[in-house]
């Protein structure tokens, strides 16, 4: 008799399964990203009076969750797109004067004094998408191994496959010409779907 063998599963995980997990092309999470961070600069500036600090603080779970909900084909545009999101959203809290070069002149001072939360939020962002790509290798990896080991007892190797082609047959035939060429199809591997 077999006995099935069941894991417990931590409620840390059960509780991070909870939570919503979308998969954003590499434009939806750079609109995400640029959208939340102005809201919540709108949001500091009205609350805490354009405190550094605090966007700083909200900018750095902004680009985790960048990085965590774009899709996998999309993981380089997440490092990317978070410094455009801070540069946007920094806006309402640079505290520009009055006309067009003073509010230029505002937006690039405050860039240059939160440098340090610039990086560190695309730092956050490089690391994860960084993870989440060797993750997703791996697992390819797994899968292509997988599949050789479950295919290798079915089909011949391809070098004796060849051979015994070329056996059969000296003289080259066109494919599809005669029964040589359903032979020639017939000792090719099937693709995968």
């Amino acid at each position: 008799m077999y006995r099935v063998r069941v894991r417990s599963v931590p409620p840390v995980v059960l509780a991070l399964r909870r939570f919503p997990n979308p998969r954003l092309t590499g434009i939806g999470a750079g609109l995400f990203a640029s959208l939340t961070m102005f809201v919540l600069a709108c949001v500091d500036r009205l609350l805490f009076d354009s405190s550094e600090l605090v966007y700083g603080l909200l900018f750095l779970p902004v680009s985790a969750l960048t990085a965590l909900w774009v899709r996998p084909a999309d993981l380089v545009t997440a490092p990317i797109s978070v410094p455009i999101a801070f540069a946007v959203g920094v806006f309402p809290i640079s505290g520009g004067s009055e006309g067009f070069g003073g509010q230029v002149m505002g937006l690039v001072t405050a860039l240059a004094v939160h440098a340090g939360w610039l990086y560190g939020g695309t730092l956050v962002a490089g690391v994860i998408a960084t993870v989440r790509k060797v993750r997703l290798m791996r697992a390819r990896r797994r899968y292509v191994l997988a599949q050789g080991r479950g295919a290798a007892g079915e089909h011949p190797p391809r070098a004796a496959a060849s051979a015994s082609a070329a056996s059969s047959d000296s003289k080259p035939v066109r494919a599809g010409a005669g029964s040589a060429g359903t032979a020639g199809a017939a000792a090719r591997r099937p693709q995968r779907p």
